[in-house]
């Protein structure tokens, strides 16, 4: 029986490698996108085997929301990947981008889920987000993004008890430093300088956040649901 997975932010590097680790283990695919169809037409010529299903959405606004929620017909479990950061300092931040940190991380998610959740629960579905480290500990210079990501975790805390015996599970992954675009605005000897504060030495490769994905939504999570997986090498315990 085929089963569909919509991971949104599939253009990035944590989605990409999301998409072909689950197309690899059978799952069909809605890749949502905003901007990068490239990314995108290149990902599917390289996932075999399985339905991929491109879905184009602005998910900074609900009107976004909406048009991505019309594309979407069965389905099986939902990962949210979708993210930006930014780093500065809090007073320096402007409303406008606050309002789409908090539109993309918190309230898209919430209207995406609430929507689509009633095709989750016929199939008894999971729901994975994409959270971070600094959900858990908060970070410095990145003040909005640690609040928006914390929000995710108590999100799925508390949406996992009210769905539990719906049979839908809601989890979170919370990576640490990984090595992905949203580190290109770093210099070498930044990244040098954060590798060193990890225990393990290095940063996270996406396939190792793609891993923990695909874990959560496999039969042998099955009896886990309202936890936070972190995948950090140790940074944050």
């Amino acid at each position: 029986m085929m089963k569909f997975a919509l991971i949104t932010g599939a253009s990035g590097g944590i989605g990409k490698s999301t998409a072909k680790k689950l197309a690899s283990e059978g799952w069909s695919l809605y890749l949502h996108y905003h901007r990068n169809e490239e990314a995108i037409t290149t990902l599917m010529e390289e996932i075999k085997g399985v339905d991929v299903i491109p879905v184009k959405a602005d998910l900074t606004s609900s009107g976004g929301v909406g048009k991505l929620i019309e594309q979407i017909f069965d389905l099986d479990a939902i990962v949210y990947c979708s993210g930006t950061s930014h780093w500065g300092l809090f007073q320096d931040l402007s409303e406008e981008s606050m309002d789409e940190m908090i539109s993309l991380h918190v309230k898209s998610p919430m209207l995406l889920v609430q929507a689509l959740l009633p095709k989750l629960v016929r199939k008894k579905g999971s729901i994975v987000l994409m959270s971070s480290i600094w959900g858990q500990t908060g970070a410095s210079c990145e003040v909005v993004y640690s609040a928006v990501k914390g929000a995710q975790l108590s999100f799925v805390k508390a949406l996992s008890k009210e769905v539990a015996l719906s049979g839908v599970r809601v989890n979170a992954v919370a990576p640490g430093a990984v090595s992905t675009n949203m580190l290109s605005g770093f210099t070498e000897e930044d990244v040098q300088g954060i590798k060193e504060e990890i225990p393990m030495g290095e940063l996270a490769h996406p396939d190792q956040i793609a891993d923990a994905v695909d874990f959560l939504l496999s039969p042998k999570a099955a009896y886990i649901t309202g936890q936070t997986l972190s995948v950090n090498g140790g940074w944050y315990t």
